[in-house]
């Protein structure tokens, strides 16, 4: 949807598989004479670092992987190799990696709702039993859910947020880092996309005691909705504090109103909100991506309040 947007705005697409590298795409960067320079090249197609004007990082493939001999060490030199040259450009990143790999923690991502204003209900990891209990006997109501979500195993596994008691069996918290939740009873999901300092919500009404809204038809789609000046604000200080350019905030609406911060997906899938909605995301992100900057300094780690000293 993103390449057929460029297309249509005519600037030069290079779709990149860090997987091909090397074989079918290859690279070369030279540093010499207190310069940089850098090519890639992909079925013929040729690209310098200097005419690079930015980067959208869609769900790439491991590098190397693709090699008559794949192997952690070939991945590691690759991966050396590309992304040392690609970081050396002065570009523009939709996401960052080393941004985006902080942004998909999600006890990372609690705090950082906190600074950001959000409603975040109250939320423990922990591999204590006893306190796991002690939660539950706390808020009576509360979900469990994973916090990296499924394990990458075949066959795929689902693992739906689940809602459970005071008097559920917590021993096993012990085995491994629990996630749980005070339970958000909701009348809504919401999904807020932002491409830069555009925001686009949808809004999905819940089933009746519906939990994971992820599992289920409700019979109600995707709607197109305002998106609240709080929430406006406290997503652009997100933004601004995690060095996103793209984020997928996903929300529970309460009977009141309240949108409940649930989590941020640094590279969530917004082709099923544009399809129901008629939201021009896609564009939204081809504009972005083509936007000429002035700006060329190489980006720097995000922090937070109080880390610096």
């Amino acid at each position: 949807m993103v390449v057929a947007e460029l297309n249509r705005l005519g600037v030069p697409v290079m779709r990149l598989d860090p997987a091909d590298i090397p074989g079918k795409a290859k690279l070369s960067a030279d540093y010499a004479h207190g310069d940089f320079d850098g090519h890639l090249s992909v079925h013929g197609h040729v690209l310098s670092m200097g005419g690079l004007r930015s980067v959208w990082v869609r769900r790439p493939g491991e590098p190397a992987a693709h090699a008559p001999e794949p192997s952690a060490w070939l991945t590691a030199e690759t991966k050396q190799a590309l992304y040392g040259m690609l970081y050396s450009a002065s570009t523009a990143w939709m996401n960052h990696p080393g941004n985006a790999e902080q942004a998909r923690h999600k006890p990372w991502q609690l705090r950082l709702a906190h600074y950001s204003d959000f409603a975040v209900p109250p939320t423990i990891f922990t591999t204590a039993p006893r306190l796991a209990q002690q939660f539950a006997e706390t808020y009576r109501d509360v979900v469990v859910k994973s916090a990296s979500g499924p394990p990458p195993d075949d066959p795929e596994a689902a693992l739906p947020t689940t809602l459970i008691g005071p008097d559920a069996d917590f021993s096993t918290v012990a085995a491994g880092p629990a996630l749980l939740q005070r339970y958000v009873p909701k009348r809504a999901d919401i999904r807020l996309t932002c491409v830069g300092e555009r925001q686009f919500a949808a809004r999905k009404r819940s089933a009746p005691g519906q939990v994971d809204g992820r599992y289920g038809e409700t019979g109600h789609p995707w709607e197109a909705v305002p998106v609240p000046d709080r929430i406006a604000k406290s997503a652009l200080e997100y933004l601004s504090l995690s060095g996103l350019a793209y984020a997928a905030f996903d929300f529970a609406e309460d009977e009141e109103g309240v949108w409940w911060f649930l989590e941020c997906n640094q590279g969530g899938q917004f082709g099923f909100v544009e399809l129901e909605t008629q939201q021009p995301i896609a564009e939204a992100v081809a504009l972005w991506l083509s936007w000429r900057r002035t700006d060329r300094r190489v980006p720097t780690p995000p922090w937070l309040p109080g880390d610096r000293g």
